[in-house]
């Protein structure tokens, strides 16, 4: 039975996030159900490179699923694609699956971006995409305060009280602050990430940004390894799964 690799874009909006769930629509859940028609009517397996939470978008999730009918990947991509309909889920790239290859295991960095809308205009066009906040954000504090994170730590201030992961040490290679226009764009790079490291990273930051705390203060706060002393959980809508690398990338068609 081929194996598989998909690129995958998709709105969380009114999704439960990636994986199934007892109640409501999950990611995996549509594109299983789409490849079951590829399947014997049986849906397979498809696994992610990463666990997006409810309400979490994707420009580059990668997935891996296995079919009974043996497609080229241009084919696949296009039938995936139309089995997915009506839902904001798209089937960017198809490729076959080297042996032994994973969308988890086998990548190498794995890339976010948190949009924030600073603006007094609530969003019209970029609902449900972005946080709005109000009142002006310092960007360039938030900036020097991200760069007291980077490295590798014991994130426990910054992890979600239901994370499962083994171990609360990551390796935060990028957390980068940028003003683009309205926008604060908050871009993270790393092996791998805690559940809610990213939306409990913004959330301090955010409060360094509106200039109730200094610079070091998020840095104090992942030395204290106590997430009750951080900023709020920034809401999931801001976020957005870029990327993934792999040592040797699939050739996508």
């Amino acid at each position: 039975m081929p194996s598989y690799a998909l690129l995958v874009e998709y709105d969380g909006t009114g999704l439960v996030g990636w994986q199934r769930q007892p109640n409501g629509l999950s990611v995996q859940q549509v594109i299983e159900e789409a490849a079951s028609h590829l399947n014997a009517g049986v849906a397979p397996l498809a696994t992610a490179s990463g666990r997006t939470d409810a309400g979490v978008h994707a420009e580059g999730q990668v997935v891996q699923l296995a079919v009974s009918a043996e497609l080229p990947p241009v084919r696949l991509r296009a039938a995936l694609d139309f089995h997915t309909r009506p839902h904001r889920i798209a089937i960017r790239g198809a490729a076959f699956a080297a042996e032994g290859w994973s969308p988890r295991f086998s990548a190498v960095q794995r890339h976010y971006r948190y949009r924030v809308l600073n603006r007094a205009a609530k969003p019209a066009l970029e609902e449900g995409r972005v946080w709005h906040v109000p009142l002006p954000l310092d960007a360039g504090a938030m900036h020097a305060a991200a760069q007291l994170l980077l490295g590798r730590h014991d994130f426990s201030a910054y992890r979600a009280a239901s994370c499962q992961a083994e171990s609360p040490l990551r390796t935060l290679e990028r957390l980068d602050v940028v003003r683009v226009g309205e926008e604060v764009q908050i871009l993270a790079s790393a092996r791998s990430f805690l559940h809610h490291q990213v939306r409990n990273l913004v959330g301090t930051l955010h409060e360094v940004g509106l200039r109730r705390r200094p610079v070091e203060w998020p840095r104090a706060v992942l030395d204290g390894r106590d997430r009750r002393a951080g900023g709020q959980t920034a809401p999931p809508q801001g976020l957005t799964f870029l990327r993934v690398d792999f040592p040797e990338p699939p050739e996508w068609s």
